[in-house]
């Protein structure tokens, strides 16, 4: 039973029209370097999973599309090379602290769902990343939110 989860990313450092033009309209979900988002994406993210990209640092906050996990947790390798951003020199290639899945765009909303749209929703008023605090990259999105949120895309579920 495939689970589904948020993924933050600031719209002008990877965007859904980045995912969009990579090869496959696939690429790796690297960077994530906080404890508990790491620990989603290492023990919880499976293939199959659905992502809502959600983009962040930008007007509007809002989610962009959907994505699809295509390949479960690996090391992230970000975190070995000195000339990267998200480098670590703590994480050992022997025992990794950082990991990353692949995920592939499954569609991209027209138009986007913002976060004003998800608050005025009363389905969503538990939605993890409308919660007060709630900084994580990655948080769990449940099956109803998931449906909610699809539905004021204008989408099918699925």
């Amino acid at each position: 039973m495939p689970r589904y989860w948020l993924f933050k990313s600031e719209a002008d450092c990877y965007s859904i029209d980045d995912l969009a033009k990579s090869p496959k309209q696939t690429t790796f979900w690297d960077g994530v370097r906080n404890y508990q988002a790491r620990n989603y994406l290492r023990d919880d993210v499976k293939v199959g999973d659905g992502v809502f990209l959600y983009h962040s640092g930008c007007d509007p906050l809002a989610i962009a599309g959907t994505m699809e996990v295509v390949r479960a947790a690996y090391p992230d390798e970000t975190a070995f090379n000195k000339q990267e951003q998200h480098y670590d020199p703590k994480s050992r290639r022997d025992d990794p602290t950082w990991y990353m899945v692949d995920v592939r765009l499954k569609q991209k909303f027209q138009p986007v769902v913002t976060r004003d749209m998800l608050k005025d929703a009363s389905e969503l008023a538990k939605m993890v990343v409308l919660q007060k605090g709630s900084r994580l990259s990655i948080m769990p999105v449940t099956d109803a939110e998931w449906r909610a949120v699809l539905k004021l895309a204008g989408v099918k579920s699925g």
